[in-house]
């Protein structure tokens, strides 16, 4: 593990005892955000003839308050894992300064304006899964935004992200530069780190009986009958967010039974934090809020005790624990 993701872990077990802003104890979830492709169009021009028609690099002029700035790029990795989806903020270049330079505000600190912020969230082939919306203001050397509104499966998200590390600088263009051609352009590389509190995260339903985990024939995993290397179990879950086609809030209406209806985000089941093969993913029919999952138990696992864990659109779940032979 490199020095980068123990701090990332670290963070997140310190979170744990830590008294959250919405009123509870409870650890967030961590996100590292990975971008490409970074760009800064700065609000250099007043003549809206001129947006956007440069087909070619383009060199910003220099920053001055009022000028409203647009930065864009490509998410590309969650938690170390392939993503897709598009970062997007709408800055005030207030810039206060405690000496400012003539063009800039002068404030009790050195940072950047307000913003508002956009993250668009799609599974690795392109499926979309959800947005955030953000807002907040810049007190160098970090971005801070409280994270204020969600869509799918981010539906009720609360939280905060902050720039965590340019790997590469943003490229700075002016907003005369056609944005079609950023990619071919290129541009930085940044990580955002977001640390959130879903509404919903995603867990194996527990009865009195135990974890909701079954057999092929639906008959309990027990001590008497454990799981075994190769088998394929079933679970029966909660919080894994809206179903195609429809991709209602989870709770508008039963499942429904012909067709069956696929849970839309990405969905990892770890048996002793080895990854699973997830044979099936639907809204459980007749139910407002189960779901059914299909895995099969990988191969190499100790007999005794193995902790199941789901994670849901990058969101984890808390872990149960089942007996395997």
């Amino acid at each position: 593990m490199t020095c980068f993701w123990r701090i990332i872990a670290l963070t997140s077990a310190l979170a744990a005892g830590c008294v959250s802003v919405f009123g509870q104890t409870e650890q967030p979830v961590v996100w590292v955000v990975e971008c490409n492709d970074a760009t800064t169009y700065r609000g250099d021009v007043t003549d809206s003839t001129k947006l956007a028609r440069d087909p070619g690099v383009t060199t910003a002029l220099p920053a001055r308050a009022f000028q409203v700035t647009y930065n864009v790029a490509d998410i590309v990795l969650i938690n170390g894992k392939p993503a897709k989806g598009l970062m997007s903020t709408m800055n005030g270049a207030l810039a206060p300064r405690v000496s400012p330079q003539p063009g800039l505000s002068i404030g009790d600190f050195d940072g950047g304006g307000p913003f508002m912020a956009h993250f668009t969230i799609l599974a690795p082939d392109g499926t979309p899964v959800g947005a955030v919306w953000a807002g907040g203001g810049v007190l160098a050397p970090d971005m801070v935004s409280t994270i204020w509104a969600g869509s799918g499966a981010f539906l009720g998200m609360a939280g905060e992200t902050r720039s965590l590390e340019v790997m590469t600088p943003y490229r700075a263009a002016s907003v005369t530069e056609d944005p079609a051609n950023r990619r071919l352009h290129g541009g930085g590389r940044v990580r955002f780190m977001w640390s959130l509190y879903p509404k919903y995260r995603p867990s194996v339903d527990v009865t009195p009986a135990g974890p909701s985990v079954f057999h092929g024939d639906l008959q309990p995993v027990t001590a008497a009958r454990p799981a075994r290397a190769g088998e394929v179990l079933i679970v029966r879950a909660r919080n894994l967010g809206p179903t195609r086609p429809d991709l209602l809030p989870p709770g508008s209406r039963p499942f429904k039974t012909d067709p069956l209806e696929p849970v839309n985000s990405p969905l990892e089941v770890t048996i002793n934090g080895t990854a699973a093969e997830v044979v099936n993913k639907v809204g459980w029919p007749g139910t407002l809020d189960q779901y059914r999952v299909d895995f099969r138990i990988p191969s190499g696992l100790t007999p005794g005790t193995a902790t199941i864990q789901l994670t849901a659109a990058w969101i984890p779940g808390p872990t149960v624990d089942i007996p395997v032979q």
